[in-house]
Order: structure tokens, then C-alpha cells, then sequence
């Protein structure tokens, strides 16, 4: 087999790397012809000779392509539905539809069903929950007193709020603001309310 291009075989670890980063999988080897400007025959020669020659690891069986970078990389992610606003003040209706499909790395953001909400307003400052910030809910997960959670009361209004517990004299659940200088010692508590996930990372726009 001649000699081929290096500059080809380094847009082709380049264009693979970006795509995996994409995609969360490896080109197949008409997608590496296409991204590298060669036709499909070319680019499987090319795959061949830089496995001889340790450039990468490339199985055809099985279509799998790895680069160094790709071999560090987390394949584990995610899919998040981001449902809009949730008020972090006076509760108010939730617009319980996805605006975008969000891809989160396990690594960073655990797995399990959830979705990610934008706060609005500033009842949650204390608890590094600020306007305008991404919040990812978890839904597969048992709400414990103290944490910050997404509760829907009895009048179908949503708000996002720490978890107080239930009130054992009155029946009634409890739900804490989180801005003292703000609200201090601020509650709402409901007689009726469902959890629909607990909070369990922020995503900051700077």
C-alpha cells in the first residue's frame, strides 16, 4: 500500500473526533469520506493503513473508530427535555412543554430520567439559585426534607422551593424560601402537593 496523504489522515482524526464529540458515536466510514473530502473506498484505505500504523484503532467489523482523544472521552450522556420557566418566587402555572432536547455528560450530571427548568425570580439566592439559571431535576429520586425541589400544589401551580417536611400538627406541607435578607423565614405550605424532582445541579450562565 503507497504512502497517503498525512494531512488527509489528520483531517480524518480531526473530523472523527468532532463528529464522536457531536454524536456521541464514531463516523461510519461514508460520513468519514464525506467530512475528509474522499470517496468511501479511499477513506476505508486510509482507515486501514493508520491502524497498521498505530495512528488509531480501527475495528470494520464492528465500525468503531478510536483516536486518542475519542479513548478519553465519556460516552455516557443523558437527554434532557428543558420545560422552560419555573418561578423561584410567587408560584405561578408551569408551561409544561419542551423548548429543546439537552445532552448532559454522566460524568458530570449523573444519569437517571430528568429534565432541566429555567428559574425566574430570587427566593432561592441562599441556595446559589439565581434568575435566569439552568436547574437539573431528577425524577428518579426520593425527596428528602431539605432539599430543593420542584413541587406542583394542589392548584396545579409550580414552583421551585426547599423541602421543609410535613407539618405532624397540621398535615401540611412545608415549603421554604431560600433568601434570607429577601424573605426571612418565608414558607408556603400547602395541604396538597406532588414532587415532581429534586434538584440536583446548576448550570450558570456567566
Amino acid at each position: 500500500m503507497r504512502s497517503r496523504s498525512r494531512e488527509t489522515m489528520d483531517r480524518i482524526v480531526a473530523f472523527a473526533e468532532k463528529f464522536y464529540i457531536e454524536h456521541y458515536r464514531t463516523p461510519s466510514v461514508s460520513e468519514i469520506g464525506a467530512g475528509a473530502g474522499i470517496s468511501k473506498a479511499t477513506a476505508y484505505r486510509y482507515l486501514m493503513e493508520m491502524h497498521e500504523k498505530g495512528m488509531i484503532s480501527y475495528d470494520g467489523a464492528a465500525r468503531k473508530l478510536t483516536t486518542d482523544r475519542i479513548s478519553k472521552l465519556s460516552p455516557g450522556v443523558t437527554v434532557c427535555p428543558l420545560l422552560g420557566s419555573i418561578p423561584c418566587g410567587p408560584v405561578e402555572l408551569e408551561e409544561e412543554h419542551a423548548e429543546e432536547y439537552i445532552s448532559l455528560p454522566v460524568s458530570m450530571f449523573g444519569g437517571g430520567e430528568g429534565y432541566i427548568l429555567k428559574a425566574s425570580g430570587d427566593s432561592m439566592e441562599d441556595a446559589g439559585i439565581s434568575d435566569g439559571d439552568y436547574v437539573v431535576i431528577r425524577k428518579d429520586c426520593e425527596a428528602r426534607e431539605g432539599d430543593i425541589i420542584v413541587a406542583l400544589t394542589g392548584g396545579n401551580e409550580s414552583t421551585l422551593k426547599e423541602y421543609g417536611g410535613i407539618d405532624t400538627g397540621t398535615g401540611e406541607a412545608i415549603l421554604r424560601y431560600r433568601n434570607r435578607e429577601k424573605y426571612p423565614d418565608a414558607e408556603i405550605r400547602v395541604k396538597k402537593l406532588s414532587i415532581q424532582g429534586v434538584a440536583k445541579n446548576v448550570i450558570k450562565m456567566l
